[in-house]
């Protein structure tokens, strides 16, 4: 089957996927402030083939809300037979195209010979796009890196693979695997992976502001960028990049508006996933919500202790009052 539905056009900048972080509530956010579109936490396409679909946690990670515009599902693997099986039993789901990650750097999945290890092995990430774009009439996009190392940057041929395959999208990471997401990403790559293909390119990797978005996209020509570390904490970074592309600027972030919106996270986790879990969840959040403001510090240990879903509205009550 080739695939039967366009990809909508998705331009400005979206929710790049991060494994832990862009459930619904991070997607709802980043959208309201102009996400264009957002992808999910990865998925492994064997684990939920084996599993039958009854695994509490992919469960958990298919959740949606209203309101939440453009999603990707993420799916990663190395075997076409378990990506094309997961994706018949998922396109019905809610999901408006599937995103392959080919560029995730943690050791638990390139041992496995997945994520971006498969940037090793070129014909086989053609195998998988291919299985992929023909078990679902949805879309297909793909999330690559530079390379493996710096011996092996192969992202245009990559990239030129996925294309001839029936990726209607690429992503790139502009950083190889051994640089998992240390030292500055090389938007030249990007840059060559437009040249390469004519689908549209995402540019990924060191946008921290507005204007480093609008650089990106003037510098490499792609079709629109992907924002991922930046927008922890700061899902106004999205306001921030729609403002720069039209050539102005968004307004500040308040210190109020930083634990209103932490406050209003907390919410709707708890309304996806019940209290305990949604306490656990945004320990991480809230540090990234109140990092550099007042006694930012004291506070994150104050929350990290806390167990209910009350103690924590309370103190982020009590912390915004203090940071008027």
């Amino acid at each position: 089957m080739s695939n039967a539905i366009k990809l909508p056009l998705l331009t400005g900048a979206g929710l790049a996927p991060m494994a832990g972080v862009t459930d619904a509530a991070m997607r709802l956010l980043c959208r309201e402030q102009g996400a264009a579109w957002s992808v999910s936490e990865m998925l492994s396409a064997k684990g939920w083939v084996f599993s039958g679909g009854r695994n509490l946690n992919a469960q958990d990670l298919l959740k949606r809300l209203p309101g939440e515009g453009v999603v990707g599902l993420q799916l990663f693997g190395s075997e076409p037979e378990y990506i094309a099986e997961a994706a018949r039993q998922l396109q019905d789901r809610g999901f408006q195209f599937f995103d392959l990650n080919f560029g995730c750097p943690a050791p638990k999945i390139t041992g496995n010979g997945e994520g971006s290890a498969m940037m090793r092995t070129p014909g086989k990430i053609g195998a998988v796009v291919r299985a992929l774009s023909d078990a679902t009439p949805l879309p297909v996009t793909a999330k690559i890196r530079s390379g493996w190392d710096q011996d092996s940057v192969n992202a245009a041929e990559v990239a030129k693979i996925c294309e001839a395959n029936g990726a209607q999208a690429v992503a790139v990471h502009a950083r190889t695997r051994d640089q998992q997401y240390s030292g500055s990403a090389d938007w030249r790559v990007i840059e060559q992976v437009k040249r390469a293909v004519k689908v549209p390119v995402f540019g990924n990797g060191d946008i921290r502001c507005g204007a480093d978005a609008v650089r990106m996209m003037d510098q490499t020509g792609c079709d629109a960028v992907i924002v991922g570390r930046a927008a922890q904490g700061n899902p106004w970074i999205f306001r921030e990049i729609a403002a720069a592309l039209r050539g102005g600027e968004a307004p500040p972030v308040t210190a109020r508006e930083r634990v209103d919106m932490a406050a209003r996270h907390f919410e709707l986790e708890v309304e996806l996933f019940g209290e305990k879990l949604a306490v656990l969840q945004m320990r991480k959040h809230i540090a990234w919500y109140v990092h550099g403001m007042k006694d930012a510090a004291r506070f994150r240990v104050r929350v990290n202790q806390m167990n209910s879903a009350d103690q924590v509205l309370a103190a982020l009550r009590e912390y915004a009052e203090d940071n008027r």
